[in-house]
């Protein structure tokens, strides 16, 4: 039994002398104060040391004991005796916690590793031939990778450096993490808006240095709420501390709540909220366009729903895989965590079909600079 349950606070005893105190109208409060946090929300049980149970050996027992209140730091029991108190944790829930720990670790590494080779194919290809990168849209595709594809190296080596126990390296590592998250978000964010520049006010707006105030708030924005995050308290980044119950938590990330929801729920749900509404404008844009070419046919429909599904395919995909993996708390954490696995692996794909293996363009610049033998194409034709 001792290795499903442990003894996690001091233990506290109370007495008077020459008598026995039992089942009191009004139970004795009591606060413990955890040993090792309880990061895992595993199991609290109120206990009293039983001098008769095992034969006179002594053994933790319930009875009159009740869990009123526990987190991560304390728990108060509630007790009608007195005697000695002290709370056990409950481990018998970790053995599949670490199995599913394992399993993450690899999918989450393998999805990010391969999303990473994509992202990274995507970059090269757009880098190494000048003539693809020279519109908008493609430079804004560039940020966006770059800032994907730092966020997924830097999630690679998250845990790696956080082993090391040094507070500023993980603060370090930490910062790194939260601002290309926010920066990748910035970029999903200008997209959606250069979408909407580009087929709503396509002849009204002109826009000076373009990509330069792109970039300004692209890169700008985050390091603004980073640094207003750091000047107010710089122990708002680091690592939860490993226990026994949960070896894989050393992992550096924003550690206080209220910062966390401030700083990339709110954040993130307020480019939901853009990506969404530009999108909406977008296609009935394109709806009223189409409608003025062509006469109604029974067709349009069918044609909304689909430039409805690849629009929100390419925007669900981009901003909800890193929403997966920094929304899994509680109880729903094991399948959102399996959730970001599969999706982030997808993410680089998807990126890499649609921009360079559907783009006739891209395809058309890789054969003329990177074939040979028939699969060559020169330059005029």
């Amino acid at each position: 039994d001792s290795l499903k349950e442990r003894l996690n606070t001091y233990v506290v005893s109370a007495s008077i002398e020459n008598a026995s105190i039992q089942n009191l109208n009004e139970p004795v409060t009591i606060t413990l104060q955890h040993i090792d946090q309880n990061t895992g929300n595993a199991a609290v049980h109120c206990v009293f040391w039983d001098f008769q149970k095992n034969d006179g050996l002594g053994g933790w027992n319930t009875s009159g004991c009740e869990m009123e209140y526990t987190d991560m730091n304390y728990t108060i029991c509630f007790c009608n005796h007195l005697t000695h108190f002290g709370v056990l944790l409950d481990l018998s829930r970790t053995e599949i916690d670490i199995t599913h720990d394992r399993i993450l670790t690899l999918i989450s590494y393998a999805g990010c590793g391969a999303s990473s080779l994509f992202l990274g194919v995507t970059l090269v290809t757009y880098l190494a031939l000048e003539k693809l990168r020279r519109d908008n849209p493609s430079k804004i595709l560039l940020n966006l990778c770059a800032s994907l594809l730092m966020l997924n190296m830097v999630f690679l080596m998250n845990s790696w450096l956080s082993s090391f126990n040094q507070p500023g390296l993980c603060i370090t590592v930490a910062v790194l993490l939260h601002y290309f998250l926010l920066a990748a978000f910035t970029w999903m964010c200008l997209e959606s808006v250069h979408f909407y520049l580009a087929l709503v006010k396509v002849f009204n707006v002109y826009v000076p240095k373009y990509i330069l105030k792109c970039c300004i708030a692209g890169w700008g924005i985050p390091a603004v709420v980073i640094t207003i995050l750091l000047i107010i308290n710089k122990d708002f980044y680091g690592s939860g501390s490993p226990s026994e119950s949960n070896p894989f938590s050393n992992f550096c990330w924003i550690q206080e709540n209220i910062v966390f929801y401030i700083s990339v729920v709110a954040y993130v749900f307020l480019i939901f909220l853009t990506n969404t509404a530009m999108f909406i404008t977008v296609l009935l844009q394109i709806q009223s366009v189409k409608s003025r070419t062509q006469k109604r046919s029974r067709f349009w429909k069918r044609g909304f729903l689909q430039d409805l599904k690849s629009a929100f395919s390419l925007m669900f995909l981009l901003g909800l895989t890193w929403g997966f993996v920094f929304f899994a708390w509680g109880a729903v954490r094991i399948f959102f965590l399996y959730l970001f696995s599969i999706f982030n692996t997808l993410q680089g794909f998807f990126i890499f079909v649609f921009h360079c293996l559907m783009k006739e363009e891209v395809v058309k610049q890789c054969r003329v600079h990177f074939c040979w033998g028939r699969f060559r194409l020169s330059n005029y034709s």
